[in-house]
């Protein structure tokens, strides 16, 4: 796994992590920027995928 790759895995991560504390405390914020953290990171993700694809 490449060092991008391993980043924006960490950032799906930290997103998930985020999204769970705003449920559990009921912060919808909290809740809703990890859920946006999350897309972002399957974005980056889909893109470490199209790259590796035309890479060989």
């Amino acid at each position: 796994m490449g060092l991008e790759k391993a980043k924006h895995l960490a950032e799906e991560v930290e997103g998930k992590v985020t999204e769970t504390a705003g449920q559990l405390t009921g912060d919808e914020k909290q809740e809703a920027e990890g859920k946006a953290r999350k897309a972002a990171a399957h974005l980056k993700q889909a893109g470490d995928d199209v790259k590796d694809a035309f890479s060989g």
